[in-house]
């Protein structure tokens, strides 16, 4: 009775270990995919007779940043050239009052830390996956960044 109870709990570990496995090796599949991708863009862009310093990649997010307001009124837009340099400006809006914030990104990276809308847009615009993009679309982080806590906070 003890062997058949640690031979099914051996089968119950195999076939768990099994299922992350797969869903493992489909994620790395789906990144080194999204990698290349990105690869080739940069490899296109370097290739032709492109101004690298002109804004290519561009991504909006759109979302209810406030608690008062619905209809996603508040957005964050990344605008980048080749290189990944560009910026990111996010707009939160109120019924009273609007925020406006700009943060430089350099390489793909931004040097502030930046809203979980901030680094979707801007991994949405290193992919090419704009302009508008939601955040329920699935995509890499490239990591670096880190996340401020989110303006609905």
């Amino acid at each position: 009775m003890m062997l058949i109870a640690v031979a099914v709990a051996g089968l119950v570990a195999g076939v768990a270990g099994l299922s992350i496995a797969v869903v493992a090796h489909n994620r790395v599949n789906q990144i080194v995919e999204e990698c290349a991708e990105m690869l080739r863009r940069q490899l296109q862009a370097a290739g032709g007779p492109v101004d690298n310093q002109a804004l290519r990649d561009l991504a909006i997010v759109h979302y209810d940043a406030l608690k008062e307001m619905s209809g996603h009124r508040s957005f964050s837009l990344a605008l980048l050239n080749s290189a990944g340099d560009g910026v990111i400006v996010s707009s939160i809006n109120g019924r009273t009052e609007t925020r406006t914030y700009a943060k430089a990104v350099q390489d793909g990276h931004a040097r502030e830390m930046l809203s979980p809308e901030e680094s979707q847009a801007l991994r949405a615009a290193r992919l090419g996956k704009g302009p508008v993009v939601s955040m329920d679309d699935p995509l890499p982080d490239f990591g670096g960044n880190g996340h401020a806590p989110s303006a609905r906070s």
